[in-house]
């Protein structure tokens, strides 16, 4: 510190000198950098100029210049794009929960169309669009080499009118065509119910809804369930959740935690940056909870998956979610239209980005794919059940005195929950893994 004041009155004349030599190269490197922005600007004035008057076709001026202005955003990353009037008006009405098209989030890689998602109840996820599928041709025109934004166009149309298109899965040997019927894409935010002594809160999107939804839908179902001392935890399914605003992120992470950190984004610049603190109060009471995701899983989705991880107040089990870790700013320009602008990745509360890693579950486990039964397996499980057979099949068999009419109550309700959680294994195998575990917890918990 000494050398450095010294040096610094010793050479103030010095300094000033230096000064005039140092800044004169910078400014005129600065100069230089300008002129060739403005180099570039005047070659793209004059190459539209000859489209406009040479192209062998007439060309739409509005267009190519909206085109060109999509061309700069796309080059960035895959969320940052340029919205016409029209699509920004499409994404306001998609924030408040209803719109019209085919029901699939959807992102680009490689030149093709990439499902995030198919979104529950829509007419993708009745057709059986899974996520990871590629999307290669739309009635039988190709995607590759377009936008996303233009194939997105092209999928979409009339209600009720038929698209057919073409998909390449993981596992499947061939590509193969699925036809859907366009509809009216009515989102339920969250859905609620009750499986046994569990609370199941599914969410499908993360819109102006999804809140206020879960907050009603929990109190519902723990009133059903008679109280949260009859609960014995929480199932949090975010499954083929494509993610949506960061607000409803944070406050759905907030009603399961009473203290700590979130989510943070980082800017650009540091003083961009943001950090979201939890308020004290867990709607939850403080049972346990499972978290489910898989690779349909993004975005807020993984905002609040990793939030609950790192806080350890829940497990999250499933497979890999999708990883996209970065924030876009949606920015209102002239004549109506919008740029979406990546401008921060997200941090979970230990300071770890999930930006093409993902969240990785404290516990894998896959979907198994569901094989149509043959004629063999149905002959096979009709003769087990007609041979199967247990004490009280038995003629002449001695009744059990020893039970109370309660106790048999109990034991029968016992063996109905059984039932139903050995038919859910077969209808979703995640979400009854998710299920044993709350029991198994509840089991352990002396005070249930």
């Amino acid at each position: 510190m000494k050398k450095f004041v010294t040096a610094a009155f010793g050479g103030a004349l010095a300094g000033v000198v230096l000064s005039t030599q140092v800044a004169g190269p910078l400014i005129a490197q600065e100069g230089q950098e300008k002129a060739s922005i403005y180099e570039q600007l005047d070659l793209f004035g004059d190459i539209f100029e000859r489209i406009r008057a040479q192209y062998v076709e007439q060309v739409d001026e509005k267009e190519l210049i909206e085109s060109a202005i999509n061309g700069m955003l796309t080059s960035l990353d895959p969320h940052s794009s340029y919205l016409s009037p029209d699509d920004a008006d499409d994404m306001r009405v998609q924030t408040r929960g209803s719109f019209g098209g085919l029901g699939i989030e959807v992102t680009q890689e490689e030149g093709f169309v990439k499902v995030v998602s198919p979104i529950d109840g829509t007419p993708a996820d009745e057709a059986g669009i899974e996520a990871g599928d590629f999307i290669t041709h739309v009635n039988g025109e190709s995607v590759l080499g377009m936008t996303l934004d233009q194939a997105v166009d092209i999928m979409r149309g009339p209600i009720g009118s038929e698209i057919v298109i073409t998909v390449v899965r993981e596992g499947e040997d061939e590509p193969f065509d699925v036809t859907i019927v366009r509809d009216t894409i009515k989102l339920t935010a969250v859905r609620t119910r009750t499986q046994g002594d569990t609370v199941v809160l599914r969410v499908t999107t993360f819109n102006d809804q999804t809140f206020p939804n879960l907050e009603e839908g929990l109190k519902e179902a723990v009133g059903e369930l008679g109280g949260m001392d009859n609960v014995n935890g929480f199932v949090l399914d975010l499954r083929n959740n494509p993610g949506g605003l960061l607000t409803q992120a944070i406050k759905v992470s907030d009603a399961f935690l009473d203290k700590g950190e979130i989510v943070s984004t980082r800017g650009r610049n540091p003083q961009d940056g943001d950090r979201f603190n939890a308020t004290e109060g867990d709607m939850a009471g403080g049972k346990p909870i499972v978290v489910l995701i898989n690779g349909g899983s993004a975005s807020a989705s993984e905002i609040v998956a990793g939030a609950l991880q790192d806080h350890r107040r829940a497990i999250v089990v499933g497979t890999k979610s999708f990883g996209k870790g970065s924030v876009q700013t949606v920015m209102p320009l002239k004549g109506d239209g919008a740029m979406r602008l990546t401008t921060a990745r997200y941090y979970t509360p230990s300071g770890r980005s999930i930006q093409a890693l993902g969240v990785s579950p404290d516990i894998v486990v896959e979907q198994p794919r569901r094989a149509p039964a043959d004629a063999t397996g149905e002959e096979e499980a009709t003769t087990n059940s007609r041979f199967s057979r247990s004490e009280a099949d038995l003629r002449g068999r001695l009744d059990n005195d020893s039970l109370t009419e309660d106790e048999r109550k109990q034991i029968e309700e016992e063996r109905k929950h059984a039932e139903e959680a050995a038919a859910l294994r077969e209808e979703d195998y995640q979400l009854a893994y998710a299920i044993d575990i709350l029991k198994g917890l509840s089991a352990l918990d002396p005070h249930q």
